[in-house]
């Protein structure tokens, strides 16, 4: 994959003993989890996760396979009802709240394996997003009174605007299922947004995809973040598109925190690595 730079905010400490980039300071951080934790009978599958993402941070979640990350996804989204903890969004307690709830407070996800509406067109698919925005009654779409036409152009025009991030305009009429696998990847993330999210979280956004897509992909998610002006959370193998930027990143190991800090922090953690490595591949680094 190409050497790409981005700049990085510089982190801060915070009084939630984590750190957020210092731009913003002075934001309540759009995500702070404190002693979160789920169990399935006797499992432990997440304990004491601690975490805070300020309100334009793009942070990462990373660890060995089975580490827990996709279950703090799905605690963040509601999908699992966590055993003990907190989740302030924005400030505000998550508790009790359902996945649709919490989606129109501002969490949008994509998934490990993609889930499109494969028999839609690429734009349905991004209008399904929209759901959180004003639309039309029923008795409006019924009876095609003016107000249902000024709403759907409406829709149309910002998928194509959301669409245009990715430069898929193009696609629009075409059906999800026939994209090749990197468009489809793209399609998810763009449904995602048209959800108006405060914070993005991304389940491996690079999967499958060469080096030149994943360099594009960093550069989207950066402009993503510009642009629209939120924070993302994401989970990644790819060490080098974690590292090239994430400005705050959680290492999770058998459901635990085992490390938390800025790129530089994670690269030289002797836990970190034996982590990843085992002791003994850690022991000849």
């Amino acid at each position: 994959m190409p050497e790409l730079k981005f700049e990085k905010g510089k982190m801060v400490p915070v009084p939630s003993h984590s750190i957020i980039p210092e731009r913003d300071l002075g934001h309540v951080p759009v995500l702070e989890c404190s002693h979160l934790g789920v169990d399935f009978g006797g499992l432990r599958a997440v304990n004491d996760f601690n975490f805070t993402i300020g309100k334009t941070e793009i942070a990462g979640l990373i660890g060995p396979n089975g580490a827990g990350k996709t279950t703090v996804f799905n605690l963040l989204t509601k999908v699992y009802t966590p055993t003990r903890g907190t989740i302030l969004l924005n400030g505000m307690d998550t508790h009790g709240k359902t996945t649709v709830q919490i989606n129109k407070m501002g969490i949008a996800r994509t998934f490990q394996n993609i889930r499109l509406f494969s028999n839609l067109s690429v734009e349905d698919n991004v209008k399904i997003g929209l759901h959180n925005q004003k639309k039309y009654s029923a008795l409006e779409g019924v009876l095609r009174l003016p107000s249902y036409w000024k709403k759907e152009k409406e829709a149309h025009e910002r998928a194509m605007e959301l669409l245009s991030i990715f430069n898929m305009e193009y696609m629009a009429n075409w059906r999800a299922g026939n994209l090749p696998y990197g468009a489809q990847r793209r399609l998810e993330i763009v449904r995602a947004l048209a959800t108006d999210p405060c914070l993005l979280l991304l389940d491996e956004p690079a999967a499958g995809m060469n080096p030149a897509e994943t360099a594009e992909l960093m550069e989207n998610i950066v402009k993503i973040r510009d642009r629209f002006q939120i924070a993302v959370l994401l989970i990644e193998h790819d060490m080098k598109l974690v590292m090239g930027i994430c400005e705050g990143i959680c290492v999770l190991n058998f459901g635990e925190v085992i490390a938390k800090g800025t790129a530089e922090d994670i690269r030289q953690n002797p836990t970190v690595i034996e982590a990843y490595l085992g002791k003994r591949g850690a022991e000849s680094c």
